[in-house]
């Protein structure tokens, strides 16, 4: 109670940022490393009530600078680049959000999970409620998703039911050991033997092992995460498991870790004549899927390093319902899809955005100079007023407060922008041994982000990529961006206060680590591993057996009762089958009247280019070329907006009974 109402005590009297904490340090903050002195904790406490937050009142050392200490597990960014980060923190301080006389948001204490109760919150996401709740829906849906699982995934799936199991003995509960035949889960000593004789072929075996994902379309590869270059990331082996394979083989790591823009590893995709995923390329139907292989996968990969995950629950906070600044996401986007049907990025951002851009990106210290708290106020309070109207006077506005603006606007959601529940996620991206890895840990975990907080991200990383390509010009490289930004991103409302000064020091480092790797590699973050994907084309394939066998059954009963039908009525797709072997295919859109398009199947057809053929023979047709996209329809995928680098053929081997068809596309 002493520490509660002194922590309470801290943030009624602060006057700069208000920091209510929403998570515990041990379990998302970096360890103190030696730091517990009582009065450095309530020193660091009080800078923060007086205004200056480390910045004046920090220890120094003897050359002036604050003491710094290098994380050997992620790039280290030198003293100057964080020096700025400070300086960053300190305006945000300074800058009192212009919240001086507002009402003090309602704060929410963070309930500890019970044992168990974290893990039933896992499965339930992951949608395998069923494995402890025999009430819960879908058991059929369930055990497809099971199926599908390679032995990295199942191994997290068995731990967490193993955990639950304990704690309900009493209970009966499905025994998931049926299912999975892992390790750490021995019945018997025969069990145990056979386990022993089986490790010993454990590290021959787990190319096969991981080629259960890839069945039918040569996605299983013998090539391993271990004997591949460092620029490659292999998107077609499941990333829990090459961690497993980098693990087991003990491979030394020889990652440079450096701080320069350039030096950073210049990871790429290999092609994928299938074509890539991206996010907002797929159906409502298969995201939920891909939302639960990922969060799976994502667990896996941390726990072949030993890093275990404690997510947190949203808190329930009294939060403005209109209006542009300190609105929820999803409320803001409502409001302005209303006013512009399908936006994905609330209208005020990409406004600020745009006006930055137009004022020209070469403006030295762009995003690094504030803009005039007086006048940011005074903008702040006119935008909330006259923005929507279209009475506010953008001439005005000077770039480095709409630069500011854009910084507020981050900062003032009443839920970060990461969000509550996979923050602890984030941070942990970097204890992850290589660099390989804290970019596949990272890829997953910006898949999970529910797609208001996905869009948003995507379309800040865009516009400081942007930034960054005029450095000569504007001073600002990726270093600059990201310890300016990160800051402004992490220290959210919510954001811890009692922290230790190392604690601090090193959070500030890896935050501006992650908002480095965010940006340098937006263009693989976005991207839905072709292993995940192949999962839900299996996942759909059996659930499509189901639903075949149940009508079958139904025939089978109607011939009993002596109702006949006419032979085979919806059976259509062999007619298309037939198209496709006699060398074309049939493409439809109906969105432009055009009932059927026949495309010649050759070995280099891409997507692009029946894209092209369309529109040549549509010369009515006024839409541009990236207004259209070709989909793949129906077979082992719901919907799925095709890559224009997709090669056809190789498409229609992994899915021979989709159907083409041309749409336009809402941009994404």
């Amino acid at each position: 109670m002493q520490h509660e109402s002194r922590n309470m005590s801290r943030q009624q009297d602060a006057k700069g940022v208000i920091l209510t904490g929403y998570f515990s340090n041990s379990e998302v903050l970096p360890p103190a490393s030696g730091v517990n002195n009582a009065e450095e904790i309530e020193s660091s406490s009080l800078s923060r009530r007086t205004g200056r937050n480390s910045v004046q009142s920090r220890p120094k050392n003897a050359s002036g600078k604050p003491p710094y200490h290098r994380c050997n597990s992620q790039d280290s960014l030198d003293e100057l680049f964080m020096d700025e980060y400070w300086t960053e923190v300190e305006n945000i301080t300074l800058s009192g959000e212009g919240k001086g006389d507002a009402e003090p948001q309602e704060e929410v204490q963070l309930k500890v999970p019970d044992e168990g109760e974290q893990e039933k919150a896992w499965l339930t996401e992951a949608g395998l409620a069923t494995l402890f709740d025999e009430s819960a829906s879908d058991p059929e849906d369930m055990m497809g998703l099971l199926f599908t699982l390679t032995r990295t995934q199942a191994a997290a799936v068995e731990k967490r039911f193993e955990t639950i199991r304990k704690r309900n003995k009493q209970h009966h509960i499905p025994d998931v050991r049926d299912i999975f035949k892992l390790p750490g889960t021995l019945e018997s000593k025969e069990d145990e033997a056979k386990l022993t004789e089986r490790s010993e072929n454990r590290k021959r075996n787990i190319t096969t092992d991981a080629q259960v994902v890839g069945q039918g379309n040569g996605a299983g590869r013998s090539e391993q995460s271990v004997s591949e270059p460092e620029t490659d990331i292999n998107l077609e082996l499941s990333f829990s498991d090459q961690a497993l394979s980098y693990k087991e083989g003990s491979k030394a790591s020889s990652e440079a870790l450096t701080d320069t823009d350039d030096k950073l590893p210049n990871f790429k995709l290999s092609r994928d004549k299938t074509g890539l995923t991206k996010m907002g390329d797929l159906s409502p139907q298969d995201m939920k899927k891909v939302h639960r292989l990922v969060l799976i996968e994502m667990t896996a990969l941390f726990d072949t390093a030993g890093i275990d995950l404690k997510a947190h629950k949203a808190v329930k906070l009294k939060v403005k319902e209109s209006g542009l600044f300190g609105v929820p996401l999803a409320t803001l986007l409502e409001q302005d899809q209303r006013r512009q049907p399908g936006t994905k990025v609330p209208i005020i951002l990409q406004r600020l955005i745009s006006h930055i851009e137009e004022e020209g990106l070469g403006t030295e210290g762009l995003l690094r100079i504030p803009g005039s708290a007086t006048r940011v106020k005074a903008v702040h309070v006119e935008l909330e007023g006259k923005f929507y109207e279209g009475l506010f006077s953008w001439e005005s506005l000077k770039q480095h407060d709409a630069a500011s603006l854009l910084k507020l606007f981050i900062r003032e959601l009443p839920h970060p922008l990461l969000t509550v529940e996979y923050l602890s996620a984030f941070m942990a991206v970097l204890k992850l041994p290589t660099k390989k890895q804290q970019l596949q840990a990272l890829n997953l975990v910006v898949l999970l982000l529910p797609e208001s907080s996905r869009d948003v991200l995507k379309a800040l990383m865009e516009f400081f990529q942007r930034v960054i390509d005029h450095k000569e010009q504007n001073k600002m490289t990726l270093n600059n961006v990201a310890v300016v930004m990160a800051p402004n991103i992490f220290m959210f409302k919510g954001f811890c206060n009692k922290i230790s000064m190392q604690q601090e020091l090193s959070m500030a480092t890896e935050t501006a680590n992650i908002v480095r790797l965010l940006i340098r590699y937006q263009n693989l973050l976005w991207t839905i591993p072709k292993f995940i994907m192949n999962q839900v084309r299996k996942q759909n394939t059996e659930n499509q057996k189901k639903i075949s066998k149940d009508r079958a059954m139904r025939k089978l009963l109607k011939k009993i009762s002596y109702d006949r039908e006419k032979p085979e009525k919806q059976e259509k797709p062999p007619s298309e089958a037939d198209s496709s072997s006699h060398g074309f295919i049939r493409v439809q859109a109906p969105q432009f009247s055009k009932v059927s398009m026949a495309v010649q199947l050759t070995e280099e057809l891409q997507a692009s280019d029946v894209l092209s053929r369309f529109l040549s023979q549509k010369s009515s047709v006024s839409v541009k070329r990236e207004a259209l996209c070709l989909y793949e329809i129906g077979g082992n995928i719901k919907e799925r907006c095709l890559d224009e680098d997709t090669y056809m053929k190789d498409l229609l081997e992994l899915n021979p009974s989709a159907k083409w068809v041309i749409k336009w596309v809402i941009q994404r």
